[in-house]
Order: C-alpha cells, then structure tokens, then sequence
C-alpha cells in the first residue's frame, strides 16, 4: 500500500530502484527513534517481503537467536534444527532463501543493533551472510534498520571489517517536512491551519509516531495537553525513553542536549563542557558525533565577531520543548498547555522556535527569494559592539555572488509591523555586519521571515524581500 507512504519521494526512488537492480543489494535505513523507518520499509514492500524480523530490546542473545528462530518458523515450518548461534541462524535464512521461488527476495532485519549484543558474534555471522551467499546472487535486498544510528555508522556505514565497502546505499531518514506534516494531519482528519501546523511543529518536530497520537476529536491545544502535560499523557517520559534506545550511558547524553536547550543560537566544545561539568576526550567526542549522526543536533559553522567558530545546535523540536517545559511537563500541571498560550512568554517562547522552524526549511527560504542555485552557507552570528552590547543575526545567507541575506525571523498572529525603533535597530544591525565582516563590495539584503507577512508602513522600505509561512510549506 504505497498510497499509505506520506512523502518519501526521494527515498521511495532509491527503494524502487534497489528492487529493480539486476545484482544483489545492500541497503542500510537509519534515522532518529519514531521517525517511520520500519513503517516505510514494510508499506514500500507491502508484498515482496521474503522475511522480516525485528530485534527485541534489551534482550540477550539466546532470546534474539529465539525470536529470530521463531519468525523464520513463520515463513517456512520446515526450518526445524534450532540455532545454537548466529551463524547457524543465517544458514537456516540462506536455506528460506534458497526454497524461494520469488523474482526479487527482499529481507528486512529491523532494529539490528538489538541483534549486536555482547560477544554474540552477530556481526561476523551478518558478514559471512552476506559476502559468501548474498552478494554472489543476483536476486537478493537486503534491508537493515536501525534507532541506534551511532552503531549503525560504525558497524555499518563505516564498517572496517568485514562488512567494508559492503553496502550498497544507505539512507538517512528524517523527519517530516512541514508540507509533509499537513499531508500527515489531513490524512488523519485535522483540519488546522497552517499557523497551527506551524506550532505543531515546533512542539513535536515532523516526527510521524508523535503525530500519528493526535487524536482529531481535539483541538491542537488539547491534544498537546493531553500528551504532554498530564501524569499518563504518551510523550511525558517520552525523553527518558528516547535516549535510552538510542545510547548507552544515555544520562550523559541527556547532559548535553539540556545545556544546548539553553541557548538556541548553539555552544561551542568548550562552552558544552563547562555547561555539563565533562571532561573532554575520546567519550565526550563520541557523544557529540552520534547526536549528529541521530538527527538530534546539528554541527555548523558560525560567526562570533567576525571570527569562525564550530557550533552545536540543538535541532530536535521535541527535545527543546521537553526541556524548555521540564517543570511543568513533570508537575503535569493540568491545561497548562491552554492557558500558557495567553501569556506573553508564549510569543518568546514561539519567536525562539520559528527561527529554528525556519532553519530546518532553508531551502524552501532560499527557493522563496529565487537563490536556489546559488552556493551558500547559513549560520547565525553574534558581533560584540564597542560598548560589549551584542548584536544577534537570527540567520546569515552568505552566497557565493557576494550579496548576503540578512534574515530576521518574527513570529506573530498577524503581519508584523516594523516601528522607528525597530528600524534604527536593524539600520545599525546591517552596519555592524558590514564593518565585522570586513568585506568590500558586499551587497547586503535584509529579509524578513515571518508568519504572515511585514505590514507596509513608513518603516516597512529598509526590507528588501520577505518569506512567509505558506513559503516554507513548499
């Protein structure tokens, strides 16, 4: 039932096209925990799945080789010598494999870094599977999923085993779109406005299983209540049992993401380790990478007066909302969701997210102004002015036709009206970046992203292009 498959566009093209290769294939999928791996696999494959199983979690390997055992005996209760390893597992699989009269066998081991426990010897039997069966046929897909992308990377992707250079593709699955997020919501009977999907959005990212909980008989206010802010509500503890599934020692993961929650612009290596009181070294590295390899925070370039620095930014819409709410998520503070959204700290709190909403949709800002063509790197900069007072860029488009996009992201129910104040503010803005940066003959254009528009005033003339909403929806 492809129909069912929300957007995927390009990775349902690289699925079709493994299927269709005359050679054997060897496809990794990994992505961020609830992101719709499994759900896109078996809805693509519907009814070309030779065999699929599931590692079970936190499970030793006599009860993995069980259950793997167990679902072979589903498609074939013939397979009756019981394996005593992996090894023995993985022969019993050629043997299915082997019966099979199927055009194209397509295999499916989800959640395979549960597989990988201790000493087990799955990965060795994994590479014996595959290098002296499956890839000498022509007629075998093998698709592996995992949470767990570090352990994906490491023992896959950038395997230097036996399993080196072994895969054939792999795909990174992200979350949903904003555009994808309507098409989800409609399809479950919302009928919300795109200000609404907007604040969806930045509560619970484009995550489809977060989604998939909204229950239509709600209002949006309601729903997010209901999960998040009541003693039973689904996604209350969901932070515990994110992280869990995806790291060992997943406290000192927990660690890091909170410090970077405190600052949406991100930190520095050395601002995240005084912030978590860790030292820096080997582990601390390894931590960083794997919440960039998950999806959970994003490594870029940035400026901080005039001078380059690395930065780690927090991404996860979920993550940020947990924390920015921690207290009151744990307190499960009744219609608290509800009565929040009449106060002023609602706008703070919703401006601070739209700039990161509008972050992870650059190439449909870009798209919007007509630059897609052009080279270019975004980062937020920071300049300390003469009197130590700093002066905030929310986003920079540094193109390679030397014009800078100046970008200022405002959140509000209506058009947003630039005053007098406001357009000394941006006036100085625009210079200070001009003297920092100390480039000549830079062309400099200030854009403003906003929810519904600038209204035209007497100060509306210093904005030279625009981006709304409905721009980032694509």
């Amino acid at each position: 039932m492809r129909e069912k498959i929300i957007g995927r566009t390009v990775e349902q093209k690289i699925l079709s096209k493994l299927y269709l290769s005359d050679k054997s294939e060897f496809v990794a999928v990994y992505g961020r925990r609830r992101v719709g791996k499994t759900f896109m696999i078996k809805e693509f494959f519907e009814n070309e799945l030779l065999f699929s199983v599931s590692g079970l979690a936190n499970e030793k390997t006599a009860k993995q080789l069980e259950n793997f055992y167990l679902t072979l005996l589903h498609y074939d209760e013939s397979l009756t010598n019981e394996p005593k390893d992996w090894l023995q597992a993985f022969d019993l699989l050629m043997r299915l494999v082997e019966k099979s009269n199927a055009k194209r066998k397509v295999i499916l081991l989800d959640e395979l870094p549960w597989m990988d426990t201790p000493k087990s010897g799955f990965i060795s039997a994994l590479e014996h599977f595959w290098n002296d069966f499956a890839s000498s046929r022509h007629d075998i897909l093998l698709v592996v999923c995992g949470s767990a992308t570090s352990w994906m990377m490491n023992k896959l992707i950038n395997n230097h085993g036996g399993l080196h250079n072994r895969l054939t593709s792999h795909i990174r699955l992200k979350p949903f779109t904003l555009r994808e997020t309507e098409e989800m919501l409609e399809s479950r009977g919302f009928n919300l406005s795109r200000y609404e999907i907007a604040i969806c959005y930045m509560i619970l990212g484009g995550i489809p299983f977060y989604l998939d909980m909204l229950d239509s008989e709600y209002s949006l206010t309601q729903n997010i209540d209901r999960l998040l802010f009541t003693d039973d509500g689904g996604l209350s503890n969901e932070i515990d049992n994110l992280y869990a599934s995806l790291f060992k020692n997943s406290t000192d993961y927990i660690k890091v993401v909170k410090v970077l929650s405190e600052r949406k612009s991100g930190l520095n290596r050395t601002e995240i380790q005084k912030g978590t009181g860790m030292s820096t070294g080997g582990s601390f590295s390894t931590i960083l990478e794997n919440l960039c390899f998950c999806g959970f925070v994003k490594k870029h370039d940035a400026y901080n007066d005039g001078k380059k620095e690395q930065l780690y930014q927090l991404v996860d819409f979920y993550t940020l909302f947990y924390f920015y709410f921690a207290d009151a998520i744990k307190a499960h503070k009744k219609n608290f969701w509800e009565k929040f959204q009449t106060k002023s700290a609602f706008y703070t709190w919703a401006g601070l997210t739209f700039e990161m909403l509008a972050f992870e949709h650059v190439e449909l800002i870009k798209k919007t102004l007509g630059i897609s063509g052009i080279l270019s790197t975004e980062y937020p900069c920071r300049i300390v002015g003469a009197d130590s007072k700093n002066t905030q860029i929310d986003m920079v488009i540094d193109r390679e036709d030397r014009t800078v996009n100046i970008c200022e992201m405002k959140f509000s129910e209506s058009e947003y009206a630039i005053d007098s104040d406001e357009e000394i503010t941006l006036r100085n803005r625009l210079a200070a970046y001009r003297k920092t940066m100390k480039r000549k003959r830079l062309s400099l254009q200030l854009t403003y992203v906003t929810t519904f528009g600038v209204a035209k005033n007497k100060h509306s003339g210093i904005v030279n292009n625009q981006v709304k909403l409905d721009d980032l929806f694509g």
